[in-house]
């Protein structure tokens, strides 16, 4: 069954609004000035204390300090971290010496090279991505849909997803997540109808998926 993340949280009212539709995972981009929907590592932590338990939360980061990454992890603020930026096997190196806490590194995908890449990360989940940060396209699919077939490494699909696009999207490519996050707002905030339908989607989806 495929899961849900609902990524870009920055206020209370999107907690209150995650909190009603309940997606499998909620994500922060995390001291990423140049984000719209960045929060500070404080804000992350209060918004976090109202969270109901079973929706994790997932950190965004952009080439951050390994040592911040592993803070919020090990002291129980975040439950996975999402690698955002140019972090190379180094760097997850490193952080795999500072916490066990499950990794999720994203890679732009615009050629069958950039799916081989993403395919060789030592992360535990990859997130196949089109690049442009919130452009609301997807990339070409037709990359990824014979690969994805071929292995069993767990991976979140963004880029462009939305109501109208989700169910062939899972058929299609099967996820083990889909991620979304500027398809839910209106006006630059995240809009609990929006959140809900997607959310309904892909649970009717997925049970259809299971039952055949």
């Amino acid at each position: 069954m495929a899961k849900i993340k609902i990524c870009g949280l920055k206020r209370k009212e999107d907690i209150e609004a995650v909190n009603q539709v309940k997606p499998d995972f909620c994500g922060f981009v995390i001291e990423v000035p140049k984000s719209s929907r960045c929060v500070s590592r404080d804000q992350v932590r209060i918004l976090v204390e109202g969270l109901q338990k079973e929706i994790l939360p997932v950190g965004v980061f952009v080439n951050a300090p390994a040592e911040l990454v592993a803070e919020l992890l090990e002291e129980g603020t975040l439950s996975m971290a999402q690698l955002h930026g140019s972090e190379d096997e180094n760097y997850i190196k490193k952080l795999r010496s500072l916490t066990d806490k499950p990794l999720i590194q994203a890679f732009s995908i615009q050629t069958a090279q950039d799916v081989e890449r993403a395919y060789g990360s030592s992360a535990d989940y990859i997130l196949l991505d089109q690049g442009g940060g919130g452009t609301g396209k997807t990339f070409d699919w037709t990359l990824v849909s014979n690969r994805t077939a071929m292995t069993t490494k767990p991976f979140f699909l963004a880029g462009g997803l939305h109501a109208g696009n989700i169910e062939r999207a899972i058929r299609e490519l099967h996820p083990w997540a889909v991620d979304l996050s500027s398809s839910l707002e209106v006006g630059g905030v995240k809009d609990l109808g929006k959140m809900r339908e997607a959310v309904e989607i892909v649970r009717a989806v997925s049970l259809a998926e299971e039952v055949l």
